[in-house]
């Protein structure tokens, strides 16, 4: 395993580019089991989740083509199984929402209960009760999810809470079933947007992506696209955070500005300039950073996937400041690694209680889940000495070449495979 050493104290200057999405793509991909017709992609992320995803239809018999550094063809003309595998999915929870396509595709599916980043218990109960509300018969069995149906039928579903991976797995089940389905208090998340856009585009009737009822009319067949991958929001979150904690100036270019309304707001509230220049973002602080409350909601509230990267920010706050995470109950675990690091930091259930003014010294650490790893890098960028990252496979499941793009931005960070290995 790789780590990453980060020597603190370098201010961010230059001009940089986002990825495509992470939580874009996923879906994305899945969505070409509904077809037996090319799909193309551009804008993909070359990531280990992708990379993971892909292996994960190459297992059922999907041929999967890169055409260029980001341009991939899909082909599920041949599918040979409908089991999705507990060695892949055990690593990625967001390929469980393989379920829905593939059962719509071929009648059946087997897909093993999900894995992923350690953040809580994220169960998977919303994408059972909705396929079944469209007819499937389904069993748990022996860590699985078998479900059968000879053709999905048109329903109303409703979801307890508005979860992102249950709406697009029902969206996907739903758009080949026979008649109308609504899915109600759906989540409202850019990346759900994207994929209805994908449907959409392979011959799907969708209405109301982006407000809380999805209208879905059911077709018998889906054809080929092309369809290109939205920028990653969460990455342009975490460079503008970036920014604001080595008290930098950096220009984010393609950037999605219309998604990130919560995540500008509360930047602006600790005292960091941001100016919207069309589909670029300039982002600086040339004063003390303010402390703030922040709560972590849905779409288009403050997102979760950027409350570890507001934490590091916060410690360097002049005040306290209060973070209260809604969406997942073990999202704190960064905040024993910043500890480490010498922040000020209390934690009370759901509520973290962080006293800024830190001075942060360069310590060993290790990352417990995706975006926690990155908290952890924007926390070695201002702090004393040497910082190092280890377990940065869960950085590299969802940023691409993060270490060569802070590099090029002025950081002293590097890449060294790990001493153990």
């Amino acid at each position: 395993m790789d780590r990453i050493v980060i020597h603190g104290g370098r201010r961010l200057h230059g001009s940089i580019a986002l990825s495509g999405s992470k939580n874009a793509t996923l879906p994305v991909l899945m969505a070409s089991v509904l077809t037996s017709e090319p799909v193309l992609l551009s804008n993909v992320p070359r990531l280990r989740d992708v990379k993971t995803a892909l292996e994960l239809l190459q297992r059922l018999g999907v041929t999967v083509r890169w055409l260029g550094p980001h341009e991939l063809e899909i082909c599920a003309a041949n599918i040979k199984s409908c089991e999705a595998p507990y060695e892949l999915v055990k690593t990625m929870r967001a390929s469980f929402v393989v379920l829905g396509p593939l059962l719509a595709r071929c009648g059946r599916a087997r897909v093993s209960t999900p894995g992923g980043c350690a953040i809580g218990a994220r169960p998977v109960n919303l994408h059972i009760s909705g396929i079944r509300a469209l007819g499937a018969k389904i069993q748990l069995r022996n860590g699985y999810v078998e479900a059968h149906a000879d053709r999905l039928r048109g329903a109303r579903v409703w979801l307890d809470n508005p979860s992102v991976g249950a709406t697009e797995n029902i969206m996907m089940a739903a758009v080949r079933a026979d008649g109308r389905t609504v899915i109600e208090n759906a989540a409202r998340e850019p990346e759900v947007q994207d994929l209805a856009r994908m449907l959409t585009s392979m011959g799907a009737h969708i209405a109301g992506a982006g407000t809380h009822v999805i209208e879905i009319e059911g077709v018998e067949r889906l054809h080929g696209a092309e369809h290109q991958i939205i920028p990653d929001r969460i990455e342009a979150g975490s460079l503008m955070i970036a920014a604001a904690i080595t008290g930098g100036d950096l220009t984010i270019e393609n950037a999605p500005v219309d998604q990130l309304d919560a995540v500008i707001a509360k930047l602006r509230e600790t005292g960091t300039t941001v100016i919207t220049q069309d589909k670029a973002l300039r982002v600086w602080r040339s004063a003390p950073l303010r402390p703030i409350e922040l709560r972590t909601l849905p779409y288009p509230g403050f997102p979760t996937d950027l409350q570890a990267q507001m934490m590091a920010l916060l410690t360097q706050a002049h005040g306290t400041s209060v973070i209260t995470e809604t969406i997942f109950e073990n999202r704190f675990m960064h905040a024993l690694e910043l500890l480490r690091m010498g922040a000020d930091i209390v934690m009370k259930g759901a509520t973290a209680i962080v006293r800024g003014s830190s001075r942060l010294s360069g310590a060993p650490v290790m990352a417990t889940d995706l975006r926690a790893s990155m908290s952890l890098l924007l926390a070695g960028l201002v702090a004393e000495n040497t910082t190092e990252v280890s377990r940065v496979y869960h950085l590299d499941r969802g940023y691409e070449e993060v270490d060569a793009k802070l590099r090029s931005l002025g950081a002293d960070i590097e890449r060294v495979p790990d001493r153990k290995g």
